[in-house]
């Protein structure tokens, strides 16, 4: 049903498909029969369906998913003989780096915080002596609070990366490795999501939140209409950590609030109110993309840097 519901989709990358295939018959026996996996295929369907125009996440979600990707430390000790083929950046996937959720490669802890991380990690990062373990980095689901010990580790991993990332940064590179599909840019994303998902063990640990206090982690607040029903539809659709909605999503949340409240709207009303409020959601999320950019715009090899 999966790849039914993709292929008119992804007729541009007729490579999409085989490689899904391919991924399917190389993973764990044990995954592929499991209620998880189907669990994750339903959500992910209902997805493509309901938003077409980011099928390439979906897909990339998919590959990436922990379950099914040994690269991923959690996975490892859970199918030890699946494949370890497994891509970590979306930007391996036809089309899917431009359309990935915002902030996804964000790191953590920057690399300048950590001056003195040791930096004798080998380039990629499934060869990392200091690797997590599934005894380190447990599913999300797992109870919070941990030992001192698996808060040091993990501690010590971000710093680890962090020093990776500050070495890879300052390579000098030639035209070669930049079409390299292991380039140093690639070896960078991947650590960074690694940092992500350390982070976000190590939140769970600590018992605290994992939030950063980025500007895209605010919530808008929209009432740009005087239908109080209205405004609330809108106002969660764009709160969701993937939207950047076009008019027909902003119509159709109108429609729907107007059917489930009974407001009686008018189409033309409903048009008239979705081109308002698309212009203001439209201004305030390019407007809180534009701060998160100018805050957060940087590296460590220019922090010293000083105009005249």
């Amino acid at each position: 049903q999966f790849l039914s519901v993709c292929a008119p989709l992804t007729q541009e990358h007729p490579e999409v498909l085989p490689f899904l295939s391919s991924r399917h018959l190389r993973a764990h026996p044990d995954f592929r029969g499991s209620a998880e996996f189907r669990n994750i295929l339903g959500r992910l369907l209902r997805r493509v369906r309901g938003r077409r125009r980011k099928v390439y996440v979906y897909i990339n979600e998919l590959c990436t998913y922990p379950g099914g990707c040994p690269a991923n430390p959690s996975a490892s000790s859970q199918y030890p003989n699946a494949s370890s083929q497994c891509p970590s950046s979306s930007s391996q996937y036809p089309g899917g780096s431009s359309q990935y959720p915002e902030g996804s490669s964000q790191c953590p802890n920057t690399p300048s915080q950590h001056p003195n991380a040791p930096s004798q990690c080998p380039s990629t990062p499934s060869q990392c002596p200091s690797a997590p373990s599934q005894q380190h980095l447990d599913p999300p689901g797992r109870r919070a609070g941990g030992s001192r010990r698996q808060i040091r580790h993990l501690e010590h991993l971000l710093r680890v990366y962090a020093g990776e990332i500050r070495r890879l940064q300052e390579r000098e590179l030639d035209l070669a490795e930049l079409d390299s599909a292991d380039s140093p840019y690639l070896q960078e994303n991947r650590l960074k999501r690694r940092m992500m998902r350390i982070f976000r063990r190590l939140c769970q640990l600590k018992d605290c939140s994992s939030l950063t206090g980025r500007v895209l982690e605010q919530r808008i607040r929209f009432r740009g209409t005087r239908y109080p029903e209205v405004n609330r539809s809108i106002e969660r659709f764009i709160n969701r950590p993937d939207a950047f909605p076009d008019y027909s999503d902003i119509l159709r949340e109108i429609r729907g609030a107007s059917a489930r409240h009974r407001l009686g709207l008018g189409r033309r009303q409903m048009e008239n109110m979705a081109q308002e409020a698309f212009r203001e959601v439209g201004n305030r999320l390019q407007e809180r993309r534009h701060l998160d950019l100018v805050y957060n715009f940087g590296s460590h090899l220019t922090d010293e840097y000083r105009p005249g």
